[in-house]
């Protein structure tokens, strides 16, 4: 009964929204490269690229999830070099940091929507031998899917922020059963796991492990990053840089007005401004423009043009962490306006002290390890972030220490990724046991029980596990 609500709320859902989509597609050519795939067609070229091999399918939604899953996936890569993996995500913008992010993936594609018979015949194509989600992404009917067909899923990165968790707890009675598909539930924190729990994870399944986005910071920070965007940019070693990351609207007043007063001690000071949603770039630029600093948009930028002073405003994707190198201070969005906070580790691998509002309740954790190293400084208004940044730049020698003390402690917090992949060829070594000496087809299967592997794909994939003893013990 509860499946079934589910489907009809879906399926309502869909219908509702399609013509938006089909309004986008058309008019703004959005969603144009993904639509299909979320509709079950599936490239030839993806499913020619995974023929024969064993297969982990990682599903990572968005930015965040796929900064995450990369040095997985990476770690996957070297105990398992003969395996096919697949990286799935739901957003463009995702899809766009996977191929950047992720060189070690052997196709990517976009996740179907969770209706039935599209889920159905997306993992029929794509047969894989585990399903690996990235942080919380629960699509009951794919897991119910892979489930009947004995594909083990597990979770890694594994996180619930308080609003995810008030909304899971409202429908735990449906959740129970979904959690209870998952094989392994891999979570960052202790905070993580006492929340999935309390919504129906089994308790024997749920594991911390820690946060794989350490291990990707730590692999992206590089002088060559500072050197691209510092030309790009034109700024110079000494030029100092106020870097508003993942702003909302009705932030980047206050880093306006705040830079304006900022300006009368520093007239050399720079400033970069990335909303949250590129989309509203023009827009911030126009308010820019208002409060009396001219204004230059990052496409623009691409484009040929040479920045002089001007406020620069990214309305692209794929920029920010880059430009964080360039930071001399860091304002981080999402906190000044009750949206959640955002991703203050980034700015904090680079080196650099880090402002933010009181609302970070979707990062806690981070807040805390920041707070006790000196490199992250929570403020509640205009005032504050003036007096806060004019303190810590009228002190360059603290500034440098603080900073210092923030990127030793995320640097040092390495590890999880390597603990993820051993748990994803774990579970993929069950499953080798489960099927040894079954015989079928690909995808053949009888009632209750898991569907039966191909004699040459078991092969191979028992010959996959057994060069990777050496990594997992």
């Amino acid at each position: 009964m509860l499946t079934l609500l589910y489907n009809l709320t879906l399926l309502a859902g869909f219908v509702l929204v399609a013509p938006y989509y089909a309004f986008k597609i058309v008019v703004a050519g959005k969603y144009r490269r993904s639509i299909g795939q979320k509709l079950g067609v599936i490239p030839a070229e993806t499913t020619s690229a995974l023929e024969g091999r064993p297969r982990i399918w990682v599903h990572a939604v968005s930015v965040g999830e796929v900064t995450a899953a990369a040095p997985i996936v990476a770690a996957l890569r070297g105990k398992l070099p003969r395996a096919c993996i697949l990286l799935s995500t739901g957003t463009e913008t995702g899809q766009a940091m996977a191929r950047e992010l992720v060189p070690q993936a052997t196709a990517r594609m976009y996740f179907p929507i969770d209706l039935p018979w599209i889920v159905k015949r997306v993992i029929g194509k794509v047969a894989p031998d585990i399903v690996v989600l990235t942080e919380t992404e629960l699509w009951p009917n794919f897991l119910r899917v892979c489930s009947k067909r004995g594909i083990p899923a597990v979770m890694v990165n594994g996180r619930i922020s308080p609003r995810s968790f008030r909304r899971y707890s409202r429908t735990s009675f449906f959740w129970e059963g979904v959690l209870a598909s998952i094989l392994e539930i891999g979570v960052i924190s202790a905070v993580d796991a006492e929340r999935i729990r309390a919504i129906g994870a089994p308790p024997q399944k749920v594991r911390v492990m820690g946060n794989a986005k350490y291990d990707s910071l730590a692999s992206r920070v590089s002088g060559e990053v500072w050197s691209l965007k510092a030309a790009q940019l034109k700024v110079g070693a000494d030029t100092l840089v106020l870097v508003a990351g993942s702003t909302h609207e009705g932030e980047e007043a206050v880093v306006l007005k705040v830079y304006r007063e900022l300006l009368r001690e520093w007239p050399g000071l720079r400033l970069i401004l990335v909303p949250r949603h590129p989309e509203r770039g023009a827009a911030v630029r126009d308010l820019a423009a208002q409060e009396g600093h001219a204004g230059i948009l990052m496409s623009e930028i691409r484009a040929g043009r040479v920045p002089r002073n001007e406020v620069v405003v990214v309305d692209v994707i794929g920029e920010l962490f880059g430009l964080y190198s360039l930071a001399t201070v860091v304002y981080c969005g999402g906190s000044l306006v009750p949206k959640g906070g955002q991703n203050i580790l980034e700015p904090a691998a680079w080196g650099k002290v880090v402002f933010y509002g009181p609302s970070m309740e979707d990062f806690m954790g981070e807040k805390a390890l920041l707070e006790e190293a000196g490199a992250g400084v929570c403020v509640r208004g205009e005032r504050e972030l003036f007096e806060g940044m004019k303190k810590i730049l009228s002190d360059p020698a603290e500034l440098r220490r603080r900073g210092a003390e923030g990127q030793r402690v995320v640097l040092s917090s390495r590890g999880a990724a390597e603990r993820y992949a051993a748990m994803i060829v774990r579970a993929l070594g069950s499953r080798q046991r489960e099927a040894g000496g079954r015989e079928g087809g690909p995808g053949a299967r009888t009632a209750g029980h898991p569907r039966r592997i191909h004699p040459d794909r078991a092969r191979c994939l028992h010959a996959c596990l057994m060069s990777s003893a050496r990594f997992c013990g």
